[in-house]
Protein backbone atom coordinates (compact mmCIF):
# COMPACT_ATOMS: atom_id res chain seq x y z
CA UNK A 1 0.00 0.00 0.00
CA UNK A 2 1.52 3.38 -0.82
CA UNK A 3 1.98 6.84 1.59
CA UNK A 4 -1.15 8.08 -0.42
CA UNK A 5 -3.81 5.12 0.49
CA UNK A 6 -2.53 5.31 4.01
CA UNK A 7 -2.81 8.81 4.03
CA UNK A 8 -6.53 8.35 2.76
CA UNK A 9 -7.07 5.96 5.79
CA UNK A 10 -5.46 7.85 8.59
CA UNK A 11 -8.06 10.83 7.20
CA UNK A 12 -11.38 8.86 7.43
CA UNK A 13 -10.23 7.94 10.97
CA UNK A 14 -9.17 11.21 11.92
CA UNK A 15 -12.67 12.36 10.96
CA UNK A 16 -14.49 9.89 12.59
CA UNK A 17 -12.54 10.61 15.83
CA UNK A 18 -12.90 14.46 15.43
CA UNK A 19 -16.42 13.66 14.74
CA UNK A 20 -17.00 11.27 17.96
CA UNK A 21 -15.11 13.66 20.36
CA UNK A 22 -15.00 17.03 18.88
CA UNK A 23 -12.05 19.69 20.21
CA UNK A 24 -10.64 20.81 23.67
CA UNK A 25 -8.97 17.49 24.71
CA UNK A 26 -5.36 16.78 25.51
CA UNK A 27 -3.43 15.60 22.60
CA UNK A 28 -3.37 11.72 23.94
CA UNK A 29 -6.69 11.16 24.13
CA UNK A 30 -7.02 11.23 20.50
CA UNK A 31 -3.82 9.60 20.10
CA UNK A 32 -5.46 6.55 22.05
CA UNK A 33 -8.86 6.75 20.19
CA UNK A 34 -7.14 7.39 16.45
CA UNK A 35 -4.74 4.89 17.47
CA UNK A 36 -8.03 2.08 18.28
CA UNK A 37 -9.41 3.19 14.70
CA UNK A 38 -6.35 2.54 13.02
CA UNK A 39 -6.07 -0.82 14.54
CA UNK A 40 -9.45 -1.99 13.32
CA UNK A 41 -8.30 -1.54 9.82
CA UNK A 42 -5.51 -4.78 9.87
CA UNK A 43 -2.69 -2.32 9.44
CA UNK A 44 0.66 -2.46 11.31
CA UNK A 45 0.30 0.77 14.08
CA UNK A 46 2.94 1.36 15.97
CA UNK A 47 2.01 3.74 18.98
CA UNK A 48 5.05 6.01 20.92
CA UNK A 49 7.77 4.06 18.36
CA UNK A 50 11.60 4.95 20.05
CA UNK A 51 13.16 7.34 17.57
CA UNK A 52 16.95 7.05 18.41
CA UNK A 53 19.55 9.62 17.18
CA UNK A 54 22.81 8.26 15.22
CA UNK A 55 25.78 11.10 15.35
CA UNK A 56 28.73 9.94 13.46
CA UNK A 57 28.41 5.68 14.17
CA UNK A 58 27.06 6.50 17.46
CA UNK A 59 23.11 5.78 18.67
CA UNK A 60 21.88 8.47 21.08
CA UNK A 61 18.68 6.83 22.70
CA UNK A 62 17.81 10.88 23.50
CA UNK A 63 13.63 10.40 24.11
CA UNK A 64 12.40 11.16 19.96
CA UNK A 65 9.05 9.12 20.01
CA UNK A 66 7.01 9.02 16.94
CA UNK A 67 3.09 9.47 18.01
CA UNK A 68 2.31 6.46 15.59
CA UNK A 69 3.74 5.28 12.42
CA UNK A 70 1.74 3.24 10.08
CA UNK A 71 3.59 0.43 8.22
CA UNK A 72 6.62 1.97 8.71
CA UNK A 73 5.60 4.37 6.03
CA UNK A 74 3.70 7.17 7.15
CA UNK A 75 4.50 9.26 10.64
CA UNK A 76 1.17 10.96 12.49
CA UNK A 77 2.50 13.53 14.52
CA UNK A 78 -0.93 14.53 16.55
CA UNK A 79 -1.29 18.00 18.19
CA UNK A 80 -4.32 19.52 20.13
CA UNK A 81 -3.34 23.02 20.24
CA UNK A 82 -4.62 26.45 19.13
CA UNK A 83 -2.49 26.85 16.50
CA UNK A 84 0.78 24.74 14.03
CA UNK A 85 2.96 26.70 13.90
CA UNK A 86 7.02 26.17 12.43
CA UNK A 87 8.29 24.24 14.97
CA UNK A 88 5.87 21.46 14.87
CA UNK A 89 6.16 21.14 11.12
CA UNK A 90 10.02 21.14 11.70
CA UNK A 91 9.45 18.58 14.45
CA UNK A 92 7.78 16.03 11.77
CA UNK A 93 10.34 16.93 9.07
CA UNK A 94 12.84 16.13 11.44
CA UNK A 95 11.08 12.53 12.39
CA UNK A 96 11.10 11.84 8.35
CA UNK A 97 14.37 12.77 7.28
CA UNK A 98 15.65 10.40 10.19
CA UNK A 99 13.65 7.06 9.23
CA UNK A 100 13.46 7.81 5.42
CA UNK A 101 10.01 7.69 5.10
CA UNK A 102 8.62 9.87 2.75
CA UNK A 103 5.47 11.38 4.01
CA UNK A 104 3.94 12.21 7.74
CA UNK A 105 0.63 13.94 8.71
CA UNK A 106 0.24 16.46 11.45
CA UNK A 107 -2.80 16.24 12.77
CA UNK A 108 -4.34 19.13 15.28
CA UNK A 109 -7.78 17.91 16.58
CA UNK A 110 -8.21 21.07 18.51
CA UNK A 111 -9.91 22.64 15.34
CA UNK A 112 -13.89 23.03 14.86
CA UNK A 113 -13.22 21.19 11.21
CA UNK A 114 -10.51 18.40 11.36
CA UNK A 115 -9.70 19.13 7.59
CA UNK A 116 -8.61 22.58 8.98
CA UNK A 117 -6.34 20.57 11.40
CA UNK A 118 -4.91 18.07 8.72
CA UNK A 119 -0.99 18.88 7.05
CA UNK A 120 0.99 16.82 4.80
CA UNK A 121 4.71 16.69 4.82
CA UNK A 122 6.51 15.10 2.30
CA UNK A 123 9.81 14.10 2.63
CA UNK A 124 12.34 15.14 -0.22
CA UNK A 125 14.90 12.34 0.05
Amino acid sequence: MTENELSKIVVNCAFKVHSSLGPGLLESAYEECLFYELNKTGLKIEKQKALPLIYEEVKLEIGYRIDLIIENKLILEIKSVESLNDVHFAQLLTYLKLTNCKLGLLLNFNVALIKNGIKRIANNL
